[in-house]
């Protein structure tokens, strides 16, 4: 059973990882996700069922448009994939229990702000909001222990981002201080600083080989919110374990 319920999650997760590839490129820029129906971005033709299932078709068509033979960018199918893998990960972790609903929440927001901040450098209220309030409502019926931590931990979250921008003159964008905020209630206290640190080392490790693959200055801008997400997943799925290890080795 468990064996159907992991393949049942992992389809879930590339048919919504589609979906939310189409929120993470279109909310930023105050599209309808419904309106026009997915198209070419080149040719503007319409796209058939043939084009739209998830990962395959993008192998199928080797990643190119059927009609003008455009390429499709690859951050489409990397979603789509990445999203389905996190699902199975999250059944994986919880089971069929209330905390199920909010790593699938907290993973589908996690990868649109990645699509969205990759895309545009930009993580859009649009998405955070909604996310938020829904999240705040659930930890209130499936808390933390103890309950009061996800507030904790939001409120850090979002004071310690906010002091980095504020020391750093507008070095940390405000999308990435409400995203804290989030963190911070599904992971608690402990969670959202372990969250910052992984962050930061996966940030510079990228950063330095986006630049010397670029070649461009420091300067350059890099987007943060996919370092972000990809450490609160890690911690989300192993943060436990981490700060268990670490208490027991070294306090």
């Amino acid at each position: 059973m468990t064996i159907a319920y992991t393949a049942v999650f992992a389809v879930f997760g590339l048919v919504f990882g589609s979906f939310y590839n189409v929120v993470g490129l279109r909310v930023p820029k105050k599209q309808s996700i419904a309106y026009p129906p997915s198209h070419c971005t080149t040719c503007d033709r319409r796209l058939t069922a043939l084009d739209l299932v998830p990962v395959f078709s993008y192998l199928f068509l080797r990643g190119q448009c059927r009609t003008c033979g455009s390429k499709i960018h690859w951050v489409y199918p990397l979603m789509e994939a990445i999203t389905a893998l996190l699902f199975t990960a999250v059944f994986l972790k919880f089971g069929l229990t209330p905390e199920l609903l909010v790593g699938l929440l907290f993973i589908s927001l996690l990868v649109i702000i990645t699509v969205s901040d990759i895309a545009y450098m930009l993580i859009p209220d649009k998405v955070l909001l909604p996310f938020a309030a829904v999240l705040l409502i659930l930890r209130f019926v499936i808390p933390l222990d103890p309950w009061w931590d996800s507030l904790v931990g939001a409120a850090v979250g979002f004071s310690v981002l906010l002091l980095i921008a504020v020391l750093s003159k507008g070095g940390m964008g405000g999308g990435d201080i409400k995203l804290f905020l989030v963190i911070g209630l599904v992971l608690g206290t402990a969670g959202t600083l372990l969250t910052l640190f992984v962050a930061s080392f996966i940030g510079t490790v990228v950063g330095i080989i986006i630049l010397r693959i670029r070649k461009q200055g420091r300067k350059t801008p890099i987007p943060f919110g996919p370092s972000i997400a990809l450490s609160a997943v890690l911690v989300y799925l192993w943060g436990e374990q981490w700060i268990d290890w670490y208490i027991n080795s070294f306090l």
